[in-house]
């Protein structure tokens, strides 16, 4: 008895072509400049010269680099503790359904349609002492406050800027994590009595662990490459209380024109922000595989 084997069609390939080869040209193509940038001392642009990896050693030594990526992590880690359990709870006090609920997605996703250096401003605005409703406000309570002069309350406008710019997205997928339960999960704890905390804990929570996951990556990326709010708000000062790692890298390639040291950075920046991002998915995996094997015990 033969038997023929149907020919697979490859031509559907063909339909992925135009999206790769506008990542070639997109990213492919810059990150080679860059890999070549990075290896050589940009005299002039006839005259280049090969300096292997003097660029990265160098940029290894850089105090500020460590002054910068030290603010960086405490402003991403800043960011999770407060927008993760912020969002979780907008998430659980929005309506399940009806109008409300429309209504409710609408206002909450409001912020998030605003352009980044929109956000800056507004913010800029909002925290001057003069015009600005928050910073009069700490003014008529008798605090000093002033974002441009002092580095304290710089980076805690910078930090407020963004729980209020980027909390409605960890709220928005925990709503629709907490939408995607089942109602008989509901009607299984009502029956045995549970709590409201017993509910969130051992039903809401665990249904939202894989929408929470997707938040904490996103927001741990984007928090790590800030730069538009901080800069168009404070500049990165004072001084250099809210100069980022992405405003660091601009000030080498931009300001000081040093192209070898600054792709360099960038390559390197891009290693850091792939490890940390790869060591907190594992990690949240771990948790979640730990959290399941204890509920089947």
């Amino acid at each position: 008895m033969s038997t023929t084997t149907k020919p697979v069609n490859q031509k559907a390939w063909f339909l992925i072509l135009p999206v790769l080869i506008c990542v070639a040209f997109s990213a492919i193509l810059p990150l080679m400049t860059v890999v070549n940038y990075s290896v050589q001392d940009i005299i002039s642009p006839e005259r280049k010269v090969f300096v292997g990896t003097e660029w990265f050693a160098a940029v290894m030594r850089d105090e500020e680099l460590h002054g910068a990526l030290l603010r960086q992590l405490t402003f991403s880690i800043a960011v999770l503790a407060v927008e993760l359990p912020l969002g979780i709870l907008l998430a659980l006090s929005m309506p399940a359904s009806g109008w409300k609920a429309s209504a409710t997605l609408v206002i909450v996703a409001l912020s998030l349609l605003i352009p980044w250096n929109v956000v800056g401003t507004i913010w800029q605005i909002f925290g001057r002492s003069d015009i600005g409703l928050m910073g009069a406000a700490l003014q008529g309570l008798g605090v000093n406050y002033s974002y441009t002069g002092n580095a304290t309350h710089a980076w805690a406008t910078v930090l407020l800027m963004d729980v209020w710019h980027w909390t409605p997205l960890v709220a928005l997928l925990g709503y629709a994590g907490l939408r995607s339960i089942p109602d008989a999960y509901y009607q299984a704890a009502s029956i045995d009595g549970a709590s409201k905390f017993a509910v969130f804990r051992y039903v809401q929570l665990p249904k939202m662990r894989g929408v929470l996951m997707i938040a904490v990556l996103l927001r741990f990326m984007d928090s790590f490459m800030i730069y538009t709010e901080p800069f168009v708000l404070t500049g990165g000062g004072p001084g250099n209380a809210t100069t980022f790692l992405s405003q660091f890298l601009t000030q080498k390639a931009v300001g000081q024109f040093d192209l070898g040291p600054a792709a360099a950075f960038s390559l390197i920046y891009f290693l850091i922000i792939l490890l940390l991002c790869f060591i907190l998915y594992n990690w949240m995996q771990r948790v979640g595989t730990q959290h399941k094997e204890s509920d089947h015990a």
